[in-house]
């Protein structure tokens, strides 16, 4: 089985935005996340994400974690190093850079 582990000198960062919008739903601040992600890597790559709002997540299935939330073992699991957090664990997604 193939493994992706990013090999970079980036370190662990997390961006924490507000965003002041009583109907902030995920197809928003998904966008307004990989906005945030672009200007800080042109290349970043959304892996996975959580909303604290909803519970929604993706990957949907479990990644085999230990109890672990899976959406955050997958996002390890690939190396992420960036992570954009909306709103206090509102909406989390977890990024790699290149």
């Amino acid at each position: 089985m193939a493994e992706l582990r990013a090999k970079n000198e980036y370190t662990l960062d997390t961006v924490a935005m507000n965003v002041e919008d009583a109907d902030l739903d995920l197809s928003t601040a998904r966008a307004v996340a990989k906005a945030k992600a672009r200007d800080i890597d042109s290349n970043a790559m959304m892996l996975s994400y959580h909303s604290g709002k909803t519970g929604e997540f993706w990957p949907t299935y479990d990644c085999g974690g230990g109890g672990r939330p899976p959406w955050i073992v997958f996002a390890e699991a690939r190396g992420y190093n960036l992570k954009i957090d909306i709103n206090d664990g509102e909406y989390e997604f977890f990024y790699l850079r290149f």
